[in-house]
């Protein structure tokens, strides 16, 4: 036990106080500093005794959110305000009645927004989805709940180590899945920066802690790199007696990663890794020009790449984000991005939305639009949104990642649609009914189908007809929450006519068959047919799919038998299945559960887990427990979507049984290549192959082989040795077995 000098920790707590104080400081006007104070003294008070899972008290946390509010968001006092209180609901004796009696009508509801819930969710989604639309909802009123909940996110995630590491893992991937991108549409680069970097860190720390190390022994190289390369730009900026600042920034290590993953190289190949930003301090007025003026001098001594311009200054993203991108070749032969900015787009890049409040005043009232336009798109997703959380959370991701198209309206109305938008997505932006009615597009003069996808700066009209009816189909094809929801909605309304006449043929045939209808036939009836609910069997029965000879089989054979349950749906969550945990002797080496018990388990095909990978056991509903590599790519919605069916799972020791592998393997094609490379894996190593696959083309060979390993030291091994082989290129492994 450790002991606590509580003298000390007072004092710590004063001090942190203070200096969110003084941070907060330019931000205050009239009594704040007083109700900030008292907010301070309440969360003391209802967190009194309680400690975060590293030892501190925990009133540490709540003070941490309120300075990342302040220090990196530039939030003022209901914030702060709100950070202070955040989890006096959720976690104390306080309610929001009290917090609205002592606080205000603003701040209940704020903190409303952040307290999560409790109670009965509807089967198959997850608490975490809910919660997250319930966060929503609130943003359609206030968007600082976001801004809180993202900053208390980020000190969630600064200080994961005191967390196990199944904790560790559903955290991380809750935060990549869906608090990054979020973080990166309201235009915290920073924050979302550090949250991928963070999620890097404790779901692959080997190649965290790799890319690291690389990027520190490039340091002194790099720095020279920039100085020369700025050099003959701040002369020419001097001559032009501008107010300016050109830093060189490094890439995330998330970014480095993924560029990596994607297009897989190693780090040596990744150029862009870093890119130099000029930022001029000039009046509003003037912005534009001084920014134009910055990529004239750039191209004066550098060529640029025609294709990689970027100007979001003419058209900013949606989340406000404004800058003139461009890439050009420097002296030794290396593309290099350059970032130019004014003061105050800076600003708003780096702090997003909250800093669009500061400069309101001296711009136009359109030009902060975008984002305040997505904000009511989501309000509207909010309102027309029937559908579960989870494929409500899945819609709203959709919104979060994609990138922009600008199209036109015949009269030349701007519409920004996210990139994959098809003219269908086009037609219900415009209306509802004109969606619903939409049978085709005129994209600039040309006849297009309603599945074309949507080119910047396309002028589009909608063709429409009356016959026209939404179908099934037309949901494989658009992207917008909007349409995807209207659609459901027209189709619903559909499948429910159909499923009441179904419901009316069923009575009809049981009282033929004189049985009395009633919810426990139904219920049998359901089971025999083994529909998830009610509505599908008579929906099925109203479309002809079970027809009447169908529901005499029932009769004949079914009625007598009791009711069974859909197989294994008590296995729900991690905690009902460890209750259920029954030891078997097995000579397998996975273990899993609290306990860390040997149990029957299958090895998820999407990731093909070998022993040695980092794991975790995912309980099925129909399945029991999958295991899955915590890298492969279906982790981080399995662990935010659905954390509660999560078991923790390492391998014990490594025990000689053979695991199936995919190598993919790329080189330069020579005689006597294939019988290098095989003759390592069966002879030198004793590996099984199972397949083969080679392809030449020009000199150039790729193929796949299927191999049995033994662990992931045994693969590394094999790998290391195959990249040694003349001729070879690369060796990497295959997440998945189709």
């Amino acid at each position: 036990m450790i002991a606590i000098d509580v003298e000390e920790e007072n004092k710590e707590i004063v001090r942190r106080y203070r200096q969110l104080l003084r941070h907060a400081k330019p931000l205050l006007k009239g009594n704040d500093s007083k109700l900030i104070r008292k907010a301070f003294n309440t969360a003391l008070e209802a967190h009194s005794g309680t400690r975060r899972k590293s030892g501190e008290p925990y009133i540490f946390h709540p003070i941490a959110v309120a300075k990342i509010c302040v220090d990196e968001i530039g939030l003022g006092t209901t914030s702060i305000i709100s950070a202070l209180l955040h989890d006096v609901v959720e976690d104390t004796e306080w309610t929001i009645k009290d917090i609205e009696r002592d606080f205000g009508k603003k701040i209940a509801r704020i903190i409303d927004g952040l307290t999560k819930i409790s109670g009965v969710f509807e089967h198959g989604s997850s608490q975490q989805a809910e919660n997250f639309r319930k966060m929503l909802l609130t943003l359609s009123e206030d968007v600082r709940v976001i801004l809180v909940k993202l900053a208390d996110r980020l000190h969630n995630m600064r200080t994961l180590d005191s967390m196990p590491v199944n904790k560790q893992y559903k955290i991380a991937s809750e935060t990549i899945f869906l608090y990054a991108p979020l973080a990166h549409r309201l235009g915290l680069y920073a924050i979302k920066s550090e949250m991928e970097d963070l999620y890097l860190r404790y779901t692959e720390p080997e190649v965290y802690d790799d890319i690291i190390r690389r990027i520190d022994a490039t340091k002194e190289t790099r720095s020279k790199f920039i100085k020369s390369f700025i050099r003959p730009i701040q002369r020419n900026l001097n001559d032009l007696n501008l107010d300016y600042i050109i830093k060189g920034r490094p890439k995330s290590i998330y970014s480095i990663w993924n560029k990596m993953k994607k297009q897989g190289i190693p780090f040596e190949e990744v150029y862009d890794l870093f890119a130099i930003r000029v930022i001029v301090d000039v009046p509003y007025e003037s912005e534009k020009a001084a920014c134009w003026q910055v990529y004239s001098i750039v191209t004066d001594f550098y060529k640029p790449n025609p294709d990689r311009l970027r100007d979001w200054i003419s058209t900013p993203k949606a989340n406000g984000y404004e800058s003139l991108h461009t890439t050009v070749m420097a002296k030794n032969g290396q593309w290099v991005e350059v970032q130019i900015r004014a003061r105050r787009m800076d600003d708003i890049a780096e702090k997003g939305y909250a800093a669009h409040w500061k400069y309101k005043d001296n711009e136009s009232s359109n030009s902060s639009s975008g984002l305040e336009q997505w904000i009511s798109k989501v309000r509207d997703m909010l309102e027309q949104n029937d559908s579960s959380a989870l494929e409500f959370v899945d819609d709203f991701r959709g919104n979060l990642f994609n990138d922009e198209v600008f199209a036109f309206t015949p009269k030349g109305d701007l519409k920004t649609l996210p990139r994959g938008a098809t003219a269908l997505d086009f037609a219900f932006e415009i209306h509802t009914e004109v969606g619903a009615k939409c049978i085709g597009a005129k994209v600039n003069q040309r006849l297009v189908p309603i599945n074309y996808a949507l080119k910047n700066g396309d002028q589009v009209e909608i063709l429409t007809s009356s016959k026209q009816k939404p179908n099934d189909d037309w949901l494989r094809f658009v992207v917008t929450s909007k349409a995807k929801s209207k659609i459901k909605d027209e189709l619903k309304e559909d499948k429910k006519h159909i499923a009441d006449e179904g419901k009316e043929i069923a009575i009809r045939k049981l009282k033929h068959f004189k049985i009395e209808p009633s919810n426990e036939v139904f219920e049998k009836l359901r089971v025999y047919f083994d529909m998830a609910n009610l509505f599908d069997l008579f929906f099925k029965i109203g479309e002809g799919s079970i027809d009447n000879k169908d529901l005499r089989r029932f009769k004949d054979h079914k009625m007598d038998a009791p009711i069974k349950s859909r197989p294994n749906t008590k296995i729900s969550d991690a905690k009902t299945f460890e209750k259920e945990l029954v030891k078997v002797k097995s000579d397998d080496v996975l273990l899993i559960g609290e306990d860390m018990d040997v149990i029957d388990y299958k090895l998820a095909k999407c990731c093909n887990p070998i022993p040695g990978d980092n794991v975790f056991g995912f309980v099925t509903v129909t399945e029991g427990i999958k295991v899955h590599r915590v890298s492969c790519p279906n982790a981080p919605e399995l662990l935010a979507n659905h954390g509660h069916r999560v078991v923790k799972a390492k391998w014990a020791s490594q025990h000689q049984s053979a695991f199936l592998v995919i190598l993919r393997i790329i080189g330069t094609d020579r005689v006597g290549l294939i019988n290098d490379v095989t003759g390592i894996i069966s002879d030198e190593l004793k590996v099984n192959m199972r397949s083969m696959a080679i392809d030449t083309d020009s000199g150039i060979f790729e193929g796949e082989i299927m191999l049995y390993v033994n662990d992931t030291r045994h693969l590394d091994l094999l790998i290391n040795k195959l990249d040694k082989v003349e001729g070879v290129v690369k060796v990497s492994r295959r997440d998945s077995q189709e």
